[in-house]
């Protein structure tokens, strides 16, 4: 050991002793940092992620796994249809999705134990059963946290807005939080919240503003650290990039696509949101969750499902497809998830209840092989009957895809190192 690593060491001790750490106990701190399963994060099959929330709990047998072969108060009123794979058919309402099937996985077995919508919601975001004693971070979060910013754009944007608390950093420093558009890109006059030059500010103002912001900045940075102060100094940064880059405010501009374009993926909520999620992944972005709907059906299904999936279909379908004719589903994996899904039978109100013994989740593209049903469900859609998918399994597949190894530990407040996911598995028959 070099003298001056002797006299540090020696520092650290002395200054561990004065608040109260013991010898042993720092030497036990050392250990497990040097311990720490800190492996290197290279970027995967999967460039980037579309992440399309369905709030509520979407029920799996209107959706993607019908039951047409059990008893009514099962199946329910609706019926089913063909899809363009052999075989393979899902609910009468998504028909434009029924044509791409080929290019998207359909997991029928997806499952946890968590019934309340936010416990569910928990483990969707983050990988993990939610815990009194720690906030985990989003995988949108991760995602920024593990690689470096492409290009004067958020790497984890949310349309409209973060759509829960889960969907932010846990105990990852406030730095990779998610930006928040803030309104919705299908409204009249939609603008980004904060992205537009205040008025009567010209570029020349405003890059002198931005020196003396960087000045005082730069003053707090160096005189005391903190979360904070870091979390407001990259805010500014990636603030300061949007506004100052034409082609960062251009991204957000929903008018510079064609308008037959626009009409094909449709000028309503839906579609306005997936053609900006993929106009902001192309722009750089690398992570984008948008929220559509609200699918908690106690009440009237069939009504429910027939009012809000056609313009998901429609938007969805169309999203595949133009991710395709660019050349970018290889590279954006493509996700829609729920909560949990609806219980077996209808109920008396002619709904169904929260259900997470067994619902079904999409993937397509960045890596995952299309054509094709994973699990199965038993005939009454109650339990998994092959190849159950937990939520570890599944979180763990999306990181491989994304290049990140699941189990390396991140830091948590307190020198604590928590894996990304604790005990998935890559599920590799979802794999291409």
């Amino acid at each position: 050991m070099s003298r001056s690593n002797s006299r540090r060491d020696f520092l650290h001790v002395g200054f561990c002793g004065g608040i109260g750490l013991s010898l042993a106990q720092y030497l036990k701190m050392q250990a497990a940092q040097a311990d720490i399963k800190n492996y290197a994060s290279v970027e995967g099959t999967a460039k980037s992620v579309i992440f399309i929330y369905l709030p509520g709990g979407m029920a799996h047998q209107e959706s993607f796994d019908p039951k047409p072969y059990a008893p009514i108060e099962y199946r329910g009123p609706m019926k089913h249809i063909q899809t363009n794979v052999g075989g393979t058919f899902i609910n009468e309402t998504w028909q434009k999705t029924a044509q791409v099937v080929d290019k998207i996985a359909i997991c029928r077995s997806m499952t946890h134990g968590e019934a309340a919508h936010e416990r569910g919601t928990h483990n969707m975001f983050t990988g993990y059963r939610p815990s009194p004693a720690l906030s985990y971070p989003s995988m949108g979060s991760v995602m920024t946290h593990e690689f470096g910013p492409r290009n004067n754009i958020p790497q984890y944007i949310c349309i409209p807005n973060q759509p829960n608390e889960f969907a932010g950093t846990g105990y990852l420093s406030s730095s990779f939080a998610p930006f928040s558009l803030g309104s919705d890109p299908a409204a009249s006059g939609f603008t980004v919240r904060d992205l537009q030059l205040p008025g009567g500010v010209d570029d020349k103002r405003f890059t002198r503003r931005r020196s003396v912001l960087e000045a005082v900045n730069e003053h707090f940075v160096n005189k005391e650290k903190a979360d904070s102060l870091d979390a407001v100094d990259t805010f500014y940064q990636r603030a300061y990039g949007m506004v100052g880059s034409p082609e960062a405010r251009d991204a957000f501009d929903l008018s510079k696509e064609p308008d037959k374009l626009r009409d094909e993926y449709g000028r309503n909520t839906a579609g306005a949101r997936m053609l900006m999620a993929r106009r902001l992944i192309e722009a750089g972005s690398r992570f984008v969750t948008l929220t559509y709907g609200g699918w908690d059906m106690h009440d009237n299904i069939d009504a429910g499902i027939k009012r809000q999936v056609p313009e998901l279909d429609q938007a969805y379908a169309r999203l595949i497809t133009d991710l395709a004719e660019r050349g970018r589903l290889d590279d954006t994996m493509v996700v829609i998830a729920s909560e949990f899904g609806r219980t077996p039978k209808i109920n008396g109100t002619a709904g169904r209840d929260h259900w997470p013994k067994v619902f079904s989740v999409v993937l397509a593209g960045g890596g995952i092989k299309g054509g094709q049903v994973y699990g199965k469900s038993d005939s009454t859609a109650s339990e998994p009957d092959e190849k159950p998918l937990t939520v570890q399994d599944w979180a763990t597949t999306i990181y491989h895809c994304l290049g990140v190894t699941a189990d390396k530990e991140l830091m948590a407040p307190g020198d604590r190192p928590i894996e990304i996911v604790d005990g998935g598995k890559v599920r590799r028959e979802l794999l291409v």
